[in-house]
């Protein structure tokens, strides 16, 4: 069995969930979604399977995420997906209920904190710790937060965008944004019905982003094949979609991103500022994985940017080590309650 003190950190995600266990590291990603029956209110798929179902299920089932924007939309839901996750990640019964570090968006209300602690504690933790997105993504890119040193992270998830100056182990300046990994897939799927005049769902629409999205150009056009449905005549139609189209697509969103750090380089205290300039800009989650956003940012700012290692387990990680820099006395005191 597992040690007393399990401890266990989540990337509550709008588009995915990771958990990250001490001594183990990630040991479970999986898409934030749950396939739910309207009849009884029966959960018939979680995760990966529920995703599958996306677009596809009849008028009976219904695959929804639970989170939308970084925060919870159905409490629900999101704490039975939550008790799923945590059962599969430790795989067996534990002597205690463990410790549980969860991140938020930056600037979540008292109520939406609230919400996410509480579905925890349903979920099965004995206490239960709230971190700020930037803060776990920092720790997770390896980056020593508790030196009065200024660092920039710029964290692109599913459903939120956040940015943040960090300092002697907090936050000094920061801004979170709705517009993310979720909002470049809407984008993209706006795009095409403007253009082509073609329905794409969601999947179709992250698959584009993944293999062909970009912010800037490329050096070479790349194409893809995508499958959608004429509006015109109410078939299903084969069209080529170049990244220059997708440059075209995403170009309002990666704009909205790169005004975000903007803002926040000007409100950052000149010491600050000088410290960024050198070190440079990190970033961390999925949306940082978009083609050319780290280049555009460095265009843009002058200042050197670079995708950490493990960007999309970056916040997971730093979640679960969040608790260890507690007992190491690196953060100041925590937001936590006990049970």
């Amino acid at each position: 069995m597992f040690s007393i003190g399990t401890d266990i950190g989540i990337d509550l995600g709008t588009a995915s969930i990771l958990v990250y266990i001490k001594g183990q590291g990630t040991v479970l990603k999986e898409p934030s979604v749950v396939a739910i029956d309207k009849n009884n209110d029966k959960i018939l798929a979680v995760g990966e399977e529920a995703r599958s179902m996306l677009g596809r299920t009849p008028g009976n089932i219904i695959a929804i995420r639970p989170m939308r924007e970084g925060v919870i939309s159905d409490y629900h839901i999101t704490e039975k997906m939550l008790k799923y996750f945590i059962n599969k990640a430790v795989g067996r019964p534990l002597m205690r209920k463990p410790r549980i570090a969860i991140c938020v968006p930056s600037n979540v209300t008292e109520v939406e904190r609230r919400a996410v602690e509480d579905a925890a504690i349903q979920a099965g933790a004995r206490q239960v710790y709230i971190i700020e997105e930037p803060i776990a993504a920092a720790i997770g890119a390896g980056i020593d937060i508790a030196r009065a040193c200024g660092s920039m992270v710029v964290d692109i998830g599913g459903g939120t965008t956040d940015v943040a100056v960090i300092s002697l182990g907090g936050t000094v300046v920061c801004r979170s944004i709705k517009t993310a990994g979720d909002h470049f897939d809407e984008a993209i799927i706006r795009y095409m019905r403007k253009k082509h005049n073609i329905l794409i769902g969601e999947r179709s629409a992250e698959d584009l982003k993944m293999n062909i999205g970009t912010a800037f150009p490329r050096p070479t056009i790349a194409d893809m094949e995508v499958r959608g449905r004429n509006l015109v005549s109410g078939l299903p139609k084969n069209i080529t979609v170049t990244s220059d189209e997708m440059l075209e697509a995403l170009q309002e969103s990666v704009s909205a991103v790169v005004e975000a750090v903007h803002t926040v380089l000007e409100k950052t205290p000149p010491e600050l500022a000088s410290d960024i300039a050198d070190r440079g800009i990190v970033m961390t989650g999925g949306g940082s994985l978009l083609y050319g956003l780290d280049k555009l940012l460095r265009d843009k700012t002058g200042i050197n940017t670079i995708i950490a290692e493990e960007a999309v387990s970056c916040v997971a990680i730093g979640t679960g080590k969040y608790i260890e820099y507690l007992a190491a006395g690196k953060i100041t005191t925590p937001d936590n309650r006990n049970y």
